[in-house]
């Protein structure tokens, strides 16, 4: 192989490592059972693909140059609970990333707002639930709109983000709201405070964090959905999977959740806190 030739295949290689395997597919980077798993028993560290634009959830803090929020500490508490050696180290991830990151084997679990669905329950092995997400409503301060069954009429405009389950969600509880798809959460939120819609629905997890930033507004009617927040796996990794809910147990048990819950819920309107922490 002449050394042009070589050097286009190298990059080749690279490029198809950097896009990761498509959608559904159950290949994975770990070619021995719990391979993962004993690397962390030896290596002492955890490398966990998290989010960093969703406030609360994971936040870039541009000041300190270090990703915070719920996820976060959650990683934290349960990298200690698996290995008292074991330093977490964190990758921002998105969600159309995050799965082939952690097949491709760049990162060794994901803790990213995911919810657990069998669809993607083919693909990775998900944790026990460690968050109990479900779709909420987002509103202004003063609205007479206190829970979905109040859009459920006409004259009634309810906002979400074009491409998201959250709007077919929406209409099957409330088929008679208007709805605005809009491309992205900060234009969904400049359009709900500038009064183009009467409400702003999707995870109660994302709401949060719009709520906590502004006090003008303030999630109602609690949750209709159930869309509980797992922790992903690659394939062939039954002792980490273990080894994580054994952790998740121990922290609600020892006070270090509801501790987590407090601090990053614990003040954002018309979010129950002390439920969460249950």
């Amino acid at each position: 192989m002449n050394k042009m030739l070589k050097m286009s295949v190298v990059a080749l290689m690279s490029a198809v490592m950097a896009v990761g395997p498509i959608a559904g597919t159950t290949v994975s980077a770990a070619t021995k059972k719990n391979a993962v798993y004993n690397r962390i028993k030896t290596t002492h560290k955890i490398t966990w693909g998290v989010k960093a634009d969703t406030r609360l959830m994971g936040l870039m803090n541009i000041k300190t140059g270090q990703i915070e929020g719920f996820d976060i500490d959650i990683a934290k508490a349960v990298t200690k609970k698996i290995d008292a050696k074991a330093k977490a180290e964190f990758v921002q991830v998105t969600s159309g990333t995050r799965i082939p990151l952690l097949i491709n084997g760049n990162i060794d679990a994901i803790i990213a707002t995911m919810t657990i669905t069998p669809e993607r329950a083919q693909v990775v092995d998900f944790s026990k639930s460690y968050f109990k997400a479900g779709q909420s409503l987002l509103v202004v301060k003063g609205s007479k709109i206190k829970s979905v069954a109040d859009t459920n009429k006409k004259g009634v405009t309810v906002i979400g983000v074009a491409g998201a389950n959250s709007i077919a969600n929406f209409q099957k509880v409330a088929p008679k709201a208007k709805i605005l798809a809009l491309p992205d959460y900060a234009t969904a939120l400049t359009a709900l405070k500038a009064g183009q819609g009467d409400a702003l629905t999707t995870d109660n997890g994302i709401l949060s964090g719009m709520a906590a930033e502004d006090k003008s507004l303030k999630l109602v009617g609690g949750t209709f959905t159930n869309e509980p927040y797992g922790i992903a796996f690659a394939k062939n990794d039954p002792k980490l999977v273990k080894a994580s809910n054994k952790a998740l147990k121990e922290i609600k048990e020892d006070g270090t959740y509801r501790k987590i819950v407090k601090k990053w819920f614990g003040n954002v309107p018309g979010m129950n806190w002390k439920e969460l922490a249950k």
